[in-house]
Parts: structure tokens; C-alpha cells; sequence
């Protein structure tokens, strides 16, 4: 019998998530003895459209049977996923809901699902780890992911819902990489009003983004602002072993927020039901944690 093939569509392959969300799909491949290749988008919703829709009109007997992706842009490329449906190729959209999943599984012979982290409770983790440490209120620094993010709009959605009332935000933008945090905080500094501003933490929506903020606060050439800088809460989200969690340990991080990657999830989910010849879930979820724990926090 012929192996099943897998295709998986990734954003980038410089955040640490997307290179956790690879050696997922590639340990989950190894286990479900399926084949395996990983793309990557760089950041580019085209670029992305371009490489799925080249392997959906291959021939046949090079086409994926199902396809895993983690969208770049605003949309989860419904054209693109009607086209996979099409073909009978399976498709599952990571970290995004997608209004079009409902009408393709009425239509479609192949599996069609998402599989998203809650990210409206990783914003709620994250205000209430800002709640924590910030008790008689104060004012932040958040780092958001890009403008057209769902994502990034749930977790700011979450966050403003649990962070207390008298903490005050200014938000910056970044695209989910350190350099392009690095860049806007950096930008932010020039102004004339930010290097007095009063802020008392930074909190940014990805572990990477909040290491490139410290590393444009270590850029400044004042001694006693940079040390005033480096000295306040940082805060991440996705707290991955060897990246998020480490650095909370080494203490370039205050707090994270633990995502658990979810291409391996999805992939299971496929081989589960092409095996039975039914749909699975419509729509599955990994349940983010606060790392460290809210209590060690308020202890702190």
C-alpha cells in the first residue's frame, strides 16, 4: 500500500514556532509512517497561494493527499482550499478559523478541519499575568503580531479583558520574527515622547518579539536608560522548550505563555479519519498554560 503524503505549509523558518510547528509534523510523520514535505511561505501570503496551488495542480501521482497549513495573510486562502477540495486533497488550516471550512465538508470527499490555539485564552493568560505583576496598575509596552492577524487581534482581544482596568497599553506592530520586533521598538524609541514614557512592563505576543524588544532596548547608548529599560517585566507567548521556557528559566524572560504546536495534532487527525472514510472535528483546540504559574507570580 502506498504511504500517505503530507504536505505542510509553514510562515517562516526564523520564529520559533514555525520551527517547533516543522519538527512536529516531521515526529508525527516518523510515527503515523507517512511522507512528509515542509514549506515555507517567508511571511508572503502570494508566495504562499503560489506553492500550494503548484502542488494541488500537480499530477496526480505527485499531489499531497492532504495538505496542512498555517495561513501568512487575513485569509485562509479560500480559493486555494477549494481547489485542494476540488482535487480530493485533504485540508486543514492551522492557528485560523476559516468561514469556508463548513461549506467545503458538506461538499468535500477529503477531510477538511481546523486545528487553532485558543488564542483568546493565551491573550487571557497574558492578561492576567500582566494582572499579577502589575498590581496597583501601571502602563505597558505590547508588541502585537500583524494588523490582519487573527491571531494577533484575539490575543489583544484577550488580553484587554483580563488586564486591570488601570493599566494602560501602547501597542506596537511586528510580523511574529525578533528583527522585525528589534525594528519597531527601536523605531518607537526615536520619538520624541517615548523614552520618558512611564512604562512598567512589555508584554509581547510572541517569545521571539519580546526578545527582539529587549534587544532594541540594549541598543541604547545611555547606560542608566538601557539598564531602566532591561530591568522591567518581559512577557511572551508560545513558551517553547528550548526557546520561551529556557529563557523564562535564564530570566531574559519574566513570563511566557506554553502553545503547544499542533501540525502533529492535525496530521493524526487525517490519517484517524482517512482510515474510517469520515470527517473529523470541524474544529480542535490546544489549551494554552501560564509559565510559570499564575501563583509563582504573584508570589514574585
Amino acid at each position: 500500500m502506498q504511504k500517505l503524503r503530507f504536505l505542510v505549509s509553514l510562515t517562516t523558518n526564523d520564529n520559533d514556532y514555525q520551527i517547533e510547528q516543522a519538527q512536529s509534523a516531521e515526529a508525527a510523520a516518523r510515527k503515523l509512517g507517512v511522507e512528509l514535505q515542509v514549506i515555507y511561505a517567508d511571511n508572503d501570503a502570494i508566495t504562499q497561494s503560489t506553492q500550494l496551488l503548484k502542488a494541488i495542480q500537480a499530477e496526480e501521482k505527485h499531489r499531497p493527499d492532504a495538505i496542512v497549513f498555517e495561513p501568512v495573510g487575513g485569509t485562509a486562502l479560500p480559493q486555494v482550499a477549494r481547489a485542494a477540495a476540488a482535487a480530493g486533497i485533504g485540508w486543514a488550516v492551522l492557528n485560523r478559523d476559516a468561514n469556508y471550512v463548513v461549506e467545503l465538508r458538506k461538499s468535500s470527499k477529503a477531510p477538511v478541519f481546523v486545528v487553532t490555539s485558543d488564542h483568546l485564552e493565551i491573550g487571557r493568560i497574558q492578561g492576567r499575568q500582566i494582572a499579577s505583576l502589575l498590581p496597583q496598575g501601571g502602563a505597558i509596552l505590547c508588541v502585537q503580531g500583524p494588523a490582519e492577524n487573527s491571531a494577533a487581534k484575539d490575543r489583544t482581544t484577550g488580553m484587554l479583558e483580563t488586564k486591570p482596568a488601570n493599566v494602560h497599553t501602547t501597542l506596537l506592530r511586528a510580523q511574529w520574527t525578533e528583527e522585525s520586533s528589534q525594528k519597531a521598538v527601536r523605531s518607537w524609541l526615536k520619538l520624541t515622547t517615548s523614552r520618558k514614557a512611564a512604562i512598567d512592563l512589555i508584554a509581547a505576543q510572541d517569545d521571539s518579539m519580546a526578545v527582539g524588544a529587549r534587544r532594541a532596548f540594549e541598543e541604547l547608548p545611555d547606560d542608566t536608560e538601557k539598564e531602566r529599560w532591561l530591568s522591567l517585566p518581559f512577557l511572551g507567548c508560545d513558551g517553547l522548550p528550548k526557546t520561551g521556557q529556557a529563557w523564562v528559566t535564564s530570566g531574559l524572560l519574566t513570563a511566557t505563555v506554553f502553545v503547544p504546536p499542533n501540525t502533529g495534532q492535525a496530521m493524526e487527525m487525517f490519517v484517524d479519519a482517512l482510515q474510517r472514510g469520515k470527517q473529523p472535528l470541524e474544529r480542535a483546540l490546544t489549551v494554552p498554560v501560564s509559565v510559570p504559574p499564575l501563583g509563582d507570580l504573584r508570589r514574585r
